[in-house]
């Protein structure tokens, strides 16, 4: 079940109301609630691998890996997430998301 997000608002409220609006409301209260369709798990997946496409592996990325852990993605699946994607989107971002997701599951063993 999608949790009601309110990070738009809470950082960019005030400065930028109608795209933090669009990011809780519609981003993750229309399109990720929409579980019918896809579920939390593969919608994580997907945020995870397009993000890395795009070389953003900063605090929104981290912040996605941490979605896709608690969503049910296991070490060993987001390494071969992270393994099949960097044949496709470069192998210098797969080594960063690698740090990340490393630290992100850091303890368990699988």
């Amino acid at each position: 079940m999608a949790v009601k997000q309110t990070a738009g608002r809470d950082s960019l409220g005030e400065f930028a109301p109608k795209f933090a609006e669009l990011n809780d409301d519609v981003l993750f209260g229309e399109v990720w609630s929409r579980e019918e369709k896809l579920s939390l798990r593969d919608r994580s997946i997907v945020t995870v691998v397009a993000l890395l496409a795009q070389g953003l592996v900063d605090s929104s990325f981290e912040y996605h890996l941490a979605a896709a852990k608690q969503n049910g993605i296991t070490r060993d699946e987001i390494a071969e997430v992270l393994t099949h994607a960097a044949f496709y989107v470069g192998w210098p971002k797969a080594w960063a998301a690698f740090r990340m997701a490393k630290e992100v599951w850091s303890g368990e063993s699988n």
